[in-house]
C-alpha cells in the first residue's frame, strides 16, 4: 500500500510537470512546481475546470512582496494560450487563491519587447512589440476581466508625477482589495508607478 501511494505521488509529481514549460527549457523552481501541482489537482478534481485545463500549462510563477506584508503571486501564461486561460481565469484565480492562503494571484502573458532598429536599418518591429504597447497590454492583464476606463498622467504639489489608472466602477466590490496588488505587480514587472482607482462617481 505505501509503495503503490509512493508511486502514485511521483506519478502525479511527473504528471505535474506537464503543467508548466519554462522558455528555453529552464527547470522550474520550487515554488513554480507548488503552482504545477496546484493546476494539475485542480486539473484531477474539479468538474467545472477539468475540460478548460487539460491544453493549458505556464510559463512561470512567482510569489513577489507587494507593499506591507502582503505577498502576491504572479503567473506567466504564454501567449498562444491567453484566450484559453482568460476564458476560466475568475473561476481558476478563485481556487489558486483558496489553495494558496488567500494570497491574490495575478495571470500576466509572456510578451516580447523589441528593441527599436538601428538608425539605418529598415527593420520594422511590430507595434504590438514595442515597450509601450506591452506595458500597455500588462495593465490590461492585470485587471482582467476588470476593464480600464481611463488613464491620467497628476503632479504632485511636489511635482512628482503620478500615473493613475481609472477601472471600472461596477467591478469595485470585487477588485477594490486588490488595488495595491495590481501595483505592486505593475512595479516589479515595469519598473514603473502605476496607482490604480476608479473614477469619481459623478451624481446626475
Amino acid at each position: 500500500g505505501q509503495q503503490e501511494g509512493a508511486a502514485q505521488h511521483t506519478r502525479g509529481a511527473a504528471m505535474s510537470t506537464l503543467k508548466i514549460m519554462k522558455e528555453k527549457g529552464a527547470a522550474p523552481d520550487a515554488f513554480e512546481q507548488s503552482v504545477a501541482q496546484a493546476l494539475f489537482d485542480l486539473e484531477a478534481t474539479n468538474a467545472e475546470l477539468k475540460g478548460d485545463l487539460r491544453d493549458l500549462y505556464i510559463h512561470g510563477a512567482a510569489e513577489i512582496d507587494v507593499g506591507g506584508s502582503q505577498k502576491a503571486i504572479v503567473i506567466h501564461v504564454p501567449y498562444r494560450l491567453r484566450k484559453g486561460f482568460q476564458k476560466i481565469q475568475q473561476r481558476l484565480v478563485g481556487e489558486l487563491e483558496k489553495k494558496f492562503s488567500g494570497k491574490d494571484v495575478v495571470v500576466v502573458t509572456t510578451r516580447r519587447i523589441m528593441r527599436p532598429p538601428h538608425v539605418g536599418y529598415a527593420t520594422a518591429r511590430p507595434r504590438s512589440h514595442t515597450l509601450t504597447a506591452v506595458h500597455n497590454a500588462i495593465l490590461e492583464d492585470l485587471v482582467y476581466p476588470t476593464e480600464i476606463v481611463g488613464k491620467r498622467l497628476r503632479y504632485r504639489q511636489d511635482g512628482s508625477r503620478v500615473f493613475k489608472v481609472y477601472l471600472d466602477p461596477k467591478d469595485k466590490s470585487s477588485v477594490e482589495s486588490k488595488l495595491d496588488t495590481f501595483g505592486g505587480v505593475y512595479k516589479r514587472l515595469t519598473g514603473k508607478d502605476v496607482v490604480f482607482d476608479f473614477p469619481v462617481q459623478q451624481d446626475a
